[in-house]
């Protein structure tokens, strides 16, 4: 097989936009749909570039043990030294939000202020003692999409969801318990990189939620939206970020062998800037694409992978062609 840029995922509704952008440019690429499979780890795997796109959520769609399995093929993989993109180490980071803020905190990069919890009878416990009955946020260590992150007004509103049926118990056991940051306008900021350099920023009005998954395959209806009247735009490409931060981030994604990540901020009413996630599987919204002009370009975020995994492919075997 001649050589080509494979893609490790488990969700093909997330596929798409990658693929026509390949296709546009003329690219080789196949699909490791990594759910389940055989891998003869005293065997060479194929020649290529490796794109991991393997994602936090990946339980959320019964695929249990994908991110398990995800790592132990990239171990295979970088021991026979093929060219990976989000590594074992950035796949140990989307995985993980306490280990994320580690990392992130190595890079003097502020996050909220955080408490990791095992065992649900603990978390009423360190609620009063870390945050005083204020308002907090409820959220599973191993998450992906905003999924199980829930905001608590008051002590009684968390007791009452624990004690209930709808109380969620994280994958890994892991619950993270954190201050509620309430910004000057209800937006939280996506900050996307491609190749480890900035690509651009886009706004989210989080007015709805937490599930802030930009891609279309994410899309919630409009019920809330009253009766003839069009939802706001939920994601908005903006001009750029501060400085500093962007600086800081690359040089945290380089150290952290993460390639292309989206990573989340928000701005508290002191104007802190404080990071909160960093998702190595991002996704891309279309229609704030195409509003800032940038479809079928590599100013997008699909176009601009695929102008980053191909210029590596050509990089790597172009000389043996």
């Amino acid at each position: 097989m001649l050589p080509r840029i494979h893609i490790l995922h488990e969700n093909p509704a997330w596929l798409p936009p990658l693929g026509e952008a390949f296709d546009g440019r003329g690219l080789p690429w196949t699909e490791w749909f990594l759910d389940a499979g055989t891998f003869d780890l005293a065997a060479p795997p194929p020649e290529g570039v490796f794109y991991n796109r393997m994602s936090a959520s990946s339980h959320a769609r019964d695929h249990r043990f994908s991110a398990e399995l995800t790592a132990a093929v990239l171990a295979w993989l970088t021991r026979w030294g093929r060219r990976v993109v989000n590594g074992p180490g950035a796949l140990d980071l989307e995985i993980s939000k306490a280990r994320q803020y580690a990392a992130l905190e190595r890079h003097s990069i502020q996050t909220p202020r955080t408490v990791l919890i095992a065992g649900r009878d603990r978390i009423m416990a360190a609620a009063q003692q870390y945050f005083g009955g204020a308002p907090v946020i409820l959220k599973p260590n191993r998450g992906g999409k905003g999924l199980g992150v829930r905001l608590f007004q008051t002590a009684a509103a968390l007791e009452t969801y624990l004690r209930s049926e709808e109380y969620e118990p994280p994958v890994d056991g892991l619950h993270l318990l954190q201050e509620y940051v309430r910004p000057p306008r209800a937006i939280i900021t996506r900050a996307e990189f491609v190749g480890g350099r900035f690509l651009y920023a886009v706004e989210v009005d989080t007015t709805q939620g937490f599930e802030l998954c930009p891609a279309d395959a994410c899309a919630v209806g409009d019920a809330n939206c009253p009766v003839g009247e069009a939802p706001a735009q939920k994601f908005r490409i903006v001009a750029g970020m501060p400085d500093g931060l962007c600086g800081q981030i690359e040089r945290f994604l380089a150290a952290n062998d993460i390639e292309v990540a989206g990573v989340e901020f928000i701005t508290d009413p002191a104007g802190r800037l404080l990071v909160y996630d960093v998702n190595t599987n991002t996704n891309y919204n279309p229609e704030a694409e195409a509003h800032d002009g940038r479809t079928g370009t590599a100013r997008s975020g699909p176009g601009a992978i695929a102008q980053f995994l191909g210029s590596e492919l050509d990089r790597l075997y172009a000389q043996a062609a």
